[in-house]
């Protein structure tokens, strides 16, 4: 017997009617105005009759080849690589950053005196489920990027510094890497946040798929 429709969990509804968005969006069925008004709706709704409006007048509903391209999409990438078990990042009166297609190690040490780092994990490549940052720092600041995808946790001792996670984490999917970050930072900052958000993900995914559906139909 299944569970009554106003009795199942709202975030994973909210989950299946995104995937109805995108679906008919990816074949036509909505125009790119109307399916990011529903998106921004699917996003905010508070209730499961809200959830259920917007796709009542839609048919075509995600397939097998659909949650395929998603979880490619939308899972972290995990894949082999040369990087050492370890790493150190030093800046010292001066910026470094890790960006773009990088593997990225098991731990990562930053030291960082009088200058600035910036981390961003949107397209690295993970070898390991869980990766430590280790902070250490003086009058600086480090900023991390990371896929929501992904779970965070924080244990930084500042002295007359700050320590801010805007990253909402996306971490009830499979296989997620957990990252690390501790440490201490003196008169210096400590940033996490997201590159893209969650709904520009949805919204580039959703314009792939339509790509994809068009060329198939094309040829």
């Amino acid at each position: 017997m299944s569970v009554k429709f106003e009795d199942r969990p709202l975030d994973k509804v909210r989950e299946e009617t995104i995937d109805q968005l995108v679906m008919n969006y990816g074949h036509g069925e909505l125009s790119s105005e109307a399916f990011e008004r529903r998106l921004d709706a699917a996003m905010d709704a508070t209730e499961h009759s809200q959830l259920a409006a917007l796709v009542e007048d839609l048919e075509l509903k995600p397939d097998t080849s659909y949650d395929s391209m998603k979880e490619q999409k939308f899972s972290p990438h995990y894949g082999e690589g040369r990087a050492q078990p370890t790493e150190n990042v030093v800046s010292i009166l001066s910026s470094n950053e890790r960006t773009g297609v990088w593997t990225v190690p098991r731990e990562i040490t930053v030291y960082d005196f009088l200058g600035s780092v910036e981390l961003d994990f949107t397209d690295a490549v993970f070898q390991h489920p869980d990766v430590t940052i280790k902070v250490v720092g003086m009058l600086s600041s480090l900023e991390i990027y990371v896929p929501e995808e992904i779970m965070i946790s924080t244990n930084v001792f500042n002295i007359l510094g700050s320590t801010e996670n805007k990253a909402p984490s996306m971490g009830n999917l499979k296989q997620v890497p957990h990252i690390r970050i501790e440490g201490f930072h003196v008169l210096g900052s400590v940033e996490v946040k997201v590159k893209r958000t969650i709904k520009e993900k949805f919204v580039a995914f959703a314009n792939s798929l339509k790509e994809t559906f068009n060329s198939k139909n094309f040829y």
